[in-house]
């Protein structure tokens, strides 16, 4: 991958292409941003050009036999960590078992999302963690003599994913890492780090993309697009190249989680203020619906819900500039947003982030979510 496969970031490619060009590559750096706006994209790209026989001083030369092995993300001295499953009882599952699949992901799509990962391993109802034995893996690899006196480059995608004492093992290694050897970090939630591990890593933030770069890549991608069009799925993508792919295609998550928080709402509002019995007996169907779908699929659309809720909030601003929805998240809001206001938009999102944590912690899904359903049905009639 090189720095020309990204979208923007061109402020933060210069940063990277700078520690090079000066030898100051820092031995541990953490990328975080939102997902979608190209944080491992730009990890590969960055490890491609310091191992790059013949780099320039705007990108790797793409040809030499180093640059043909990252094309492949199979240089020897390329190693990744990312969350998995245990897809075996008994037995400590590593990233390696799972290394084609996220080399296929990676080339095929190069932008996608933590649910595109667990739904390409299949790991259906399971979280994806990065486990203990990870850390012997790592520290195994980065012993081992590099190729070509290179640098290895260590890329952990989704660190905050990492079981804790995977990341207390690491802290040492981290911190003083054998001699050309870099971690890159590529996080969505660096807050959900160990203080230990922040403290150990140069932090870059991945800004949000513009609209405008958003707005060119969907036209250069699909000569069909309109440019107005274009400029509205520019602007509710709000900054992630991601969440444009996803307005174009409506992608069923989407569609799922709309359906879902549609539904939630509109028999909590029966309930509350109507007095439907039968809204009541929905709730509780929704509350088992969403209880039977996996832990990742569950906190998505509790974060989803919490999004929509602050749109619905801002919408009764009258500044549509300031909104990032789609047509048919405008069209339920259109009704819908009163109903959000200052009485009660902090308790709601107050309890949908507490549904959130809870589910992390495992906790038992029917519950929290009929739990929810009680505390939407009292709070919608604020």
């Amino acid at each position: 991958m090189q720095f020309k496969d990204i979208i923007g970031q061109e402020e933060v490619k210069q940063r990277l292409r700078l520690s090079v060009s000066e030898s100051r590559i820092p031995h541990a750096q953490l990328f975080f941003g939102q997902e979608g706006v190209g944080s491992l994209n730009l990890a590969i790209a960055y490890a491609q050009y310091i191992a790059c026989e013949h780099r320039t001083g705007e990108d790797s030369c793409g040809h030499c036999p180093s640059c043909l092995q990252y094309s492949r993300l199979q240089h020897p001295d390329l190693h990744f960590a990312f969350p998995i499953f245990k897809d075996k009882p008994g037995r400590d599952s590593v990233c390696d078992d799972f290394i084609e699949p996220f080399r296929d992901i990676v080339l095929t799509q190069q932008y996608f999302s933590q649910n595109d990962w667990y739904a390409a391993i299949g790991a259906e109802n399971k979280q994806g963690v990065i486990y203990e034995a990870e850390s012997s893996e790592i520290l195994r690899k980065l012993s081992l003599k590099s190729y070509g006196n290179g640098y290895k480059t260590m890329i952990i995608w989704l660190p905050e994913k990492m079981h804790n004492a995977c990341a207390n093992k690491l802290l040492k290694i981290i911190e003083e890492p054998p001699q050309k050897t870099i971690f890159l970090l590529v996080s969505e939630e660096p807050e959900r780090l160990l203080p230990t591990i922040l403290s150990r890593t140069q932090q870059i933030h991945i800004p949000n993309l513009t609209e405008q770069q958003i707005q060119q890549a969907l036209i250069a991608q699909d000569e069909d697009l309109s440019t107005g069009e274009a400029k509205s799925i520019a602007h509710i993508a709000n900054g992630s190249w991601l969440r444009a792919l996803q307005t174009v295609s409506q992608t069923d998550e989407m569609q799922q989680n709309l359906n879902m928080f549609t539904s939630l709402f509109r028999n909590a509002w029966m309930v509350g203020v109507k007095k439907s019995y039968q809204a009541l007996f929905d709730l509780k169907e929704w509350s088992a619906q969403m209880a039977a779908k996996g832990r990742e699929v569950q906190k998505n659309f509790l974060v989803y819900a919490q999004n929509q809720i602050r749109e619905n909030y801002i919408r009764n601003l009258q500044q549509p500039e300031l909104n990032y929805q789609t047509m048919q998240e405008a069209a339920f809001s259109e009704r819908f947003a009163p109903f959000i206001n200052e009485r009660n938009i902090e308790q709601l999102l107050q309890e949908f982030t507490t549904a959130q944590q809870q589910i992390e912690q495992n906790g038992n899904a029917r519950i929290i979510f009929f739990d929810l359903c009680l505390q939407t049905i009292v709070l919608v009639k604020k």
